[in-house]
């Protein structure tokens, strides 16, 4: 298997934040930490990072939490990645990650994804691909909802280019959710630290995206039918992503959000490697999903 050329682009993965919409579960440990069915929710938006072909990965989060999250990730080596990870002093906001991940990007594109998204769908790998392969400006990703009031929502003109970005709008101009997953360029860091706090006190991602939509260099990539965008912030949103995976995994055979299979298929990791972790995880619901997978691939 021919491994997949990385791409330039640094991921960014958001793991911070007191997780307060899951308290009192998570008043002793990370938000995307807890499961989503068989696997750590972080696990997921590392996967779609992996997807377009990121292998250098920042992950932020709290002071008291990396060490649980260095335990759990290590370097990133087991998927051929290089994992750094980032301390947030505190949560103030999305576009904050920009700036506490300066250092680390040093002017190279970057890949955001919040860390308690989940995406899935099976053109997702081409929509990613497309996105980073645009050199100036940046791409978020639009989902079709039923309550756009209760999100950032993107507008589009007469020509379906992006008009407006809004966020929580009382009367919605579209039902164009934005997820939790940005492209952007180099110059996002230096964007984000002109930014002015909200009136919550928090540098806002919608600010930062506006910037890039007032010059132009702002698209939008929608994902329709066949896809899926979960956010697990709350109770019930994390019971009904775990209800999701364990429904793929169990009447279809497939993973969603497994770095393991996303790094043998990219060939970033061979079978030798890859059946050792299968085996690692022994009689787990994972580990016997790996190991199937496993078997399948050398028949």
């Amino acid at each position: 298997m021919t491994p997949i050329t990385p791409s330039r682009r640094k991921g960014i993965v958001l793991a911070g934040g007191s997780g307060t919409r899951l308290w009192p579960v998570t008043l002793g440990t990370s938000k995307q930490l807890l499961p989503v069915y068989d696997k750590p929710m972080i696990y997921y938006p590392i996967s779609v990072l992996m997807q377009a072909a990121i292998q250098e990965i920042a992950v932020i989060t709290t002071a008291e939490d990396q060490g649980n999250f260095m335990r759990l990730l290590g370097d990133g080596s087991q998927w051929g990645l290089s994992l750094t990870y980032i301390v947030q002093p505190q949560p103030d906001g999305l576009a904050q990650a920009y700036i506490l991940a300066r250092d680390f990007l040093n002017g190279a594109p970057s890949a955001l994804v919040l860390g308690d998204n989940i995406f899935f769908g099976q053109g997702l790998q081409d929509s990613l691909a497309k996105a980073d392969a645009k050199e100036l400006g940046g791409t978020v990703f639009g989902y079709h909802v039923a309550d756009p009031e209760r999100y950032g929502i993107v507008s589009f003109d007469a020509s379906g280019r992006v008009k407006d970005l809004v966020e929580k709008p009382a009367m919605p101009q579209s039902n164009y959710a934005v997820t939790g997953l940005y492209f952007l360029d180099g110059r996002a860091p230096a964007l984000a630290s002109h930014l002015k706090p909200s009136a919550r006190g928090e540098l806002e991602i919608v600010d930062l995206l506006t910037a890039y939509l007032h010059e132009g260099t702002l698209d939008v990539e929608t994902l329709g039918r066949g896809y899926a965008w979960l956010d697990t912030g709350t109770c019930a949103s994390l019971l009904d992503a775990g209800n999701f995976v364990r429904t793929l995994t169990e009447r279809q055979g497939m993973q969603v959000g497994s770095p393991d299979e996303i790094a043998f298929k990219m060939g970033w990791i061979d079978v030798g490697a890859f059946a050792a972790r299968a085996k690692m995880f022994g009689k787990s619901a994972y580990g016997k999903t790996l190991g199937t997978l496993g078997r399948d691939t050398a028949q």
